[in-house]
Formats: structure tokens, C-alpha cells, sequence
């Protein structure tokens, strides 16, 4: 089986679909204990960190984690459109919207039109958001290297091994992207 047609469009909905072969014969579920579900436990630590680093920049910058996000991957990445940044923040359509209306409101964002598509905005940092985004990245440092300070050397090696196994296999398993 080719996992990668993990989900596929039903052409009757344009609704993702699981493929057969991940539902087909499936024992009857054990009770789900929540804490110890992977997907559960990467949440709520994703978002505890989060909530951590988002008591900093809110304080100081008025800003939320969505428009953090943003900020962040346009300062690497950017410029991109907002279906790029749904792509690599994991957001959904509406919170970047809503985050990049914000930030573009804030002066943080800029959104220009793109010269080979003119029907598509590309977004990037302006110079007061990376003045904002070059202030809270040691921040950001900070945190990851007091979380991480738990871990020995090997198991931080390994932890980023595994979390990119992890995340290569979901993207499998979640079918293709959507196009832009």
C-alpha cells in the first residue's frame, strides 16, 4: 500500500476521505486514556509551552501566539501567502486571516500583491516586525534551552529525531498538501 494516498478527495464532498486499508478490520477501541494519547500529550505540550513564551511577548508586545507564529515564519521563510503560512504553522485558514489582519492593522506585517500572480497577496515582515521578532527570538532560545536543560545530550538528539519521524510519517499519513 502506498501510504502517502493515506486520505484522498471524495470527488461527491471534496472532502477528505481515509483511505480503506487505515479503517478497514479495526479490533473494537480500547477506553481512549486520554493522557497517555500521543496526539493529547503533544498538544497540551505544545501548547504549555506555548502559553509560556506567550506571557512574554503579550506583556511586552501586545501580541498573540497566532501572530507570533507569523511573525516567525516570516522572518524565516517569508515572503509567503497565507496559505504558505497556514502550511507551515499548521493553522487553520481563519486564525491566520484573523492573526495577519492583526498584525498588518499593527504595522508588523505587510501585504503586497505577488508579481507573477497578481490574484495572490504575499505577506513579510516590516521593519517594526522584525525589530519586535529580533527582540523576542532570545527569548524564545531561553525557554527552549531551560526545556530542554531536562534532557541529556543524546536524548535531545534523539528527540529531534523522532520528532521529525514523527511529523514525516502524520504528513504521510495526512495525504497531500493542498495546493495554493
Amino acid at each position: 500500500m502506498e501510504v502517502a494516498t493515506a486520505n484522498r478527495l471524495d470527488p461527491r464532498t471534496d472532502a477528505r476521505q481515509p483511505d480503506e486499508d487505515l479503517t478497514r478490520d479495526l479490533p473494537a477501541a480500547p477506553a481512549l486514556i486520554l493522557e497517555d494519547y500521543l496526539p493529547y500529550r503533544l498538544s497540551v505540550l505544545s501548547n504549555t509551552v506555548s502559553r509560556a513564551l506567550a506571557r512574554l511577548y503579550e506583556q511586552r508586545f501586545g501580541l498573540t501566539v497566532a501572530e507570533w507564529r507569523i511573525m516567525a515564519v516570516l522572518a524565516r521563510f517569508g515572503p509567503l501567502s497565507a496559505n504558505a503560512v497556514c502550511d507551515r504553522t499548521a493553522m487553520d485558514k481563519v486564525q491566520v486571516s484573523r492573526a495577519v489582519a492583526r498584525a498588518v492593522d499593527g504595522g508588523l506585517v505587510d501585504r503586497g500583491i505577488d508579481s507573477v500572480d497578481r490574484r495572490r497577496s504575499v505577506l513579510t515582515l516590516t521593519a517594526k516586525g522584525r525589530g519586535i521578532h529580533d527582540q523576542i527570538v532570545p527569548l524564545a532560545a531561553n525557554l527552549q534551552t531551560h526545556l530542554l536543560a531536562s534532557l541529556t545530550a543524546e536524548e535531545n538528539v534523539q528527540l529531534y529525531d523522532m520528532l521529525a519521524r514523527l511529523h514525516a510519517r502524520a504528513r504521510e499519513l495526512h495525504g497531500p498538501q493542498d495546493e495554493e
